[in-house]
């Protein structure tokens, strides 16, 4: 673990340098987990590959910010995740209800048996839900943001972040179950 630590720290100050080697080889290294954040939350191949090689320009050329007390592969993901949400809303996909109109009801939850269900049977129900519930359960769930980093991505506030959430979960749910 040590050496590959190393080995990606010697990578960035080759790629801070300009050196298209250690670009590409970075590259090589992280663009399928970075294609498939951005296909989770824009749910188009074609626009998913556009926000990876976006996210990657924009990632080398301002390498000089990234601050590593953190990986470079959390670095990345978030610009890939900054640029699809951008990416939704400048397609006009990312539907917000300000959260004064929503109606929670609790519900009883009915208890089923998810253990017969396949992995994309589950991320196929996901790409059903609306927009916002699928940037949130994806980021939730998937990506393993808190809600309060949700919040943040989403620009939203932090109960709306919740109840999305929630909500999300509950549809989904409720797709699973039929």
């Amino acid at each position: 673990m040590e050496i590959q630590i190393q080995h990606n720290n010697q990578l960035i100050k080759r790629c801070k340098k300009g050196d298209k080697s250690a670009q590409y080889t970075v590259y090589k290294k992280y663009y399928k987990a970075m294609y498939n954040t951005a296909f989770r939350i824009v749910n188009n191949s074609f626009d998913a590959e556009d926000i990876m090689q976006e996210s990657f320009l924009s990632a080398f050329t301002k390498l000089d910010s990234f601050n590593e007390t953190v990986t470079f592969g959390a670095w990345l993901k978030r610009i890939v995740i900054n640029n699809s949400l951008t990416a939704l809303k400048k397609i006009n996909k990312f539907d917000t209800v300000p959260l004064e109109k929503v109606i929670i009801n609790e519900a009883k939850e009915e208890i089923l048996d998810y253990s017969l269900l396949k992995v994309d049977d589950i991320l196929e129900k996901i790409s059903q839900l609306k927009s916002n519930y699928k940037v949130a359960i994806t980021l939730n769930l998937i990506e393993g943001y808190d809600y309060k980093e949700i919040a943040q991505i989403m620009d939203i506030s932090y109960e709306n972040s919740r109840a999305t959430v929630s909500r999300a979960k509950n549809k989904l749910r409720q797709l699973l179950s039929q």
